[in-house]
């Protein structure tokens, strides 16, 4: 099928197809699971307070169930389903020959996904920060969850539109790229997104997690330039694939 041509982008257009997305993805039985999910976290917080060091306990918690399940495990039951639940019931080709640019549908998800993903991963993990006593944590907690979810947003947004069964796809690289093969040594680790939200907590606390030794601004910087980069590929197939 043949798509019109002259598109231009604009930010007008990302925000209404945000608006179109976000209506798909805003369903109760995700949001139920989802904060489901972020509410074990949050409250897993308060009993970091009774181990013998604190600052670890609370920082291992978020680390370890925060930023590598709820940030990943949230972000792409979100992102994958912006596109990818659009592609699965045939209505994402309405959007593909709209008059407006393949830019703005990628920017439009990305947006939206965003909006749903970001407050159901940082409020409970800033929560759990809060309730672990342990003040190094809150600015902390804040800037790893966000970059967290820029960076899997990135990720998945864009699976979410190439491959079919993205959750799927998305628990592969979850559970045994970040859970297994990047913890093998720092090259691999170099492509995980874990390693970069761990730096964020492992340098205002002190505390000892494994391969987090990205610079600070490695740690900002590569989980943005991911998002970039799922941006630009998500408008890159949606340019060079046939929507039906």
């Amino acid at each position: 099928m043949t798509a019109t041509t002259g598109r231009t982008p604009t930010l007008g257009a990302a925000v209404e197809i945000a608006g179109l997305v976000l209506r798909s993805l805003v369903t109760r039985g995700r949001l139920i699971a989802l904060g489901g999910l972020g509410l074990l976290v949050a409250g897993l917080g308060a009993t970091a307070r009774a181990a013998d060091d604190q600052v670890d306990a609370a920082t291992d918690l978020i680390a370890g169930l925060g930023l590598s399940v709820v940030a990943p495990v949230a972000t792409l039951v979100v992102a994958s389903a912006a596109l990818g639940d659009l592609r699965d019931d045939k209505t994402l080709v309405y959007l593909w020959l709209r008059p407006i640019s393949r830019l703005s549908i990628a920017l439009g998800a990305v947006m939206a996904s965003l909006a749903v993903a970001l407050p159901l991963v940082v409020v409970p993990i800033f929560v759990s920060a809060v309730l672990s006593g342990v003040g190094d944590l809150l600015a902390a907690s804040l800037l790893a969850a966000t970059m967290a979810v820029v960076a899997y947003t990135g990720l998945f947004v864009a699976v979410g539109m190439r491959l079919s069964r993205p959750f799927l796809w998305g628990l592969v690289y979850i559970l045994a790229w970040e859970g297994f093969i990047a913890l093998a040594g720092d090259g691999t680790a170099r492509i995980s997104i874990r390693s970069y939200t761990w730096s964020i907590l492992a340098r205002a606390t002190g505390t000892d997690l494994r391969l987090a030794d990205r610079s600070a601004a490695a740690s900002v910087l590569v989980p943005t330039l991911i998002l970039v980069a799922g941006t630009a590929l998500t408008t890159w197939w949606l340019n060079h694939r046939e929507i039906d």
